[in-house]
């Protein structure tokens, strides 16, 4: 069944979409810049986790996430910065979406912030060593890195974290009852493992491939 067929009322047009939502105050609009300044250098060193979104040749949106030491993204200058990248599952959508289209679309938080800091631009991925040494963590060098060129910055305000709740620990929903990775990628993948065998897979890739 056509997803819209499902549906009765689907905004298909800006002007209907503006209809019902208004236009944004001209504030929220020239926050944007298409550099990186002081506030957002500021932010980046102080990041400790990300979330890149890259889109492949048919259109799939993959949206992906980077966590290190805070710092771990560096500026370049005001036009670029660097993501290193650390041992994963070898999936690589990210990095095979770039070779393709090198759009890309970033979000820094800091734990306990509200605010987020929202960064799109281009990238490539580079192998460069002056690059990769830069980023080492234990002696450890990252294989690559993803040198990103910024067309649009800007900070997105608390709303969305201060209706979660995301930093606020008494009102985290309980774990209880929900599975494990482990059992994910068993009933996902329809693998021979056992629930126990593909959870002592998992360990033994968190305990010999971080650094």
């Amino acid at each position: 069944m056509d997803l819209k067929s499902r549906f009765r009322e689907v905004v298909e047009t800006e002007e209907g979409f503006r209809a019902v939502m208004g236009s944004p105050h001209p504030v929220v609009v020239q926050k944007e810049l298409n550099k990186l300044d002081s506030h957002a250098r500021e932010f980046i060193g102080r990041s400790s986790f990300l979330l890149i979104g890259t889109s492949g040749a048919n259109g799939q949106i993959d949206m992906s996430p980077k966590g290190d030491p805070p710092g771990f993204v560096h500026v370049l200058d005001e036009k670029t910065l660097a993501i290193p990248d650390r041992p994963g599952n070898k999936r690589a959508d990210t990095f095979l979406n770039l070779i393709v289209n090198n759009r890309i679309g970033l979000i820094f938080f800091i734990p306990g912030k509200d605010e987020t800091l929202r960064v799109s631009g281009r990238a490539i991925i580079v192998r460069d060593l002056a690059i990769r040494e830069q980023m080492a963590i234990s002696d450890r060098l990252p294989e690559f890195a993803i040198v990103v060129e910024v067309d649009q910055m800007f900070f997105h305000c608390a709303k969305c974290i201060i209706r979660s709740n995301l930093w606020e620990p008494e009102h985290w929903p309980t774990l209880a009852g929900l599975p494990s990775l482990a059992e994910t990628m068993v009933s996902a993948g329809k693998l021979q493992l056992s629930v126990e065998e593909m959870q002592a897979e998992v360990d033994n890739d968190a305990a010999t491939r971080l650094y």
